[in-house]
């Protein structure tokens, strides 16, 4: 939980007075373009940086109470490890730091993501660095995942690995807080979303709410030339073009009016395509 939360860095804020509420066994996306404030964020809520105003609690703790950071699994957006340690090493350093040692759960997130834990971190490509970045997160079962950029660097059938684990982790019971400007990943995995831009935070909404609100793109076929006009000044309809056989309308929020609206033509084929949030998420970056 932030409160007020404020970082200056000299003439510059980074962050500015965040109120955030994270829900206890949710995935929350915490979702920014580059220079929004979002990696600051994580460095205030793990102790690396000290707030200039306001105040944070991680596991209804100060972060700067050890026995927390025991309960946190923490991927970074950039791994850097000494390239003479292996896999292993890192494990061990890591397990050692917070008292869990789990042999069993190592081997078996190593397989799940192809890694050999014996080579060492100097031969392995940005890919299987971030496999090694990965295990060390998940090893201890922790209580809060703070994921940053977490797919960076993973091919297409890794990525769908890791949302398998994330949401097994979420269904365990765990918190897991998701940082990243890949509007389709955390579409997959979260349940709320945090649009964060120039340090402040636009808006916290429900996923389910968002799609709700959304423009969609509707393709209606026609038996007979196609009119526009029919749903000009329709419920949701802000833009209505007719193209020989084709209705194509851009509908926000329910499609309630232009389904009433179709029945008063012949509709042989009624084509959706994806709800633009995509386009949500623009503006409320801009």
């Amino acid at each position: 939980m932030a409160e007020a939360l404020t970082k200056r860095f000299g003439d510059v804020v980074a962050l500015d007075s965040l109120d955030l509420t994270i829900e206890s066994g949710e995935v929350f996306g915490y979702l920014g373009p580059n220079g929004a404030g979002k990696t600051t964020t994580i460095r205030l809520l793990l102790d690396f940086l000290r707030p200039t105003s306001g105040s944070v609690r991680v596991l209804g703790r100060p972060p700067t109470d050890v026995s927390v950071r025991h309960k946190i699994g923490y991927l970074p957006a950039e791994v850097r490890l000494d390239p003479s340690y292996t896999g292993e090493d890192v494990f061990r350093f890591f397990a050692a730091l917070r008292g869990v040692v789990d042999r069993t759960r190592q081997t078996s997130l190593c397989d799940r993501f192809g890694l050999d834990p014996t080579r060492r971190i100097g031969e392995l490509s940005t890919g299987n660095r971030r496999k090694v970045a990965i295990v060390q997160a998940f090893l201890h079962g922790p209580d809060l995942l703070v994921l940053d950029e977490p797919t960076s660097g993973l091919d297409p059938l890794l990525q769908e690995e890791f949302h398998r684990l994330v949401r097994e982790e979420s269904a365990r019971g765990a918190t897991v807080f998701l940082s990243s400007h890949m509007l389709p990943e955390v579409e997959q995995l979260a349940q709320r979303v945090g649009v964060l831009r120039a340090g402040c935070l636009a808006t916290v909404t429900d996923l389910d709410e968002l799609r709700s609100r959304a423009r969609q793109r509707i393709d209606l076929h026609i038996d007979g030339p196609a009119d526009a006009a029919v749903f000009e000044g329709v419920t949701g309809v802000v833009e209505a073009r007719a193209d020989q056989r084709v209705v194509h309308l851009v509908v926000e929020g329910s499609v309630d009016g232009v389904v009433k609206a179709a029945s008063r033509v012949r509709v042989h084929r009624w084509v959706t395509h994806d709800v633009d949030l995509e386009e949500m998420f623009l503006e409320l970056y801009r």
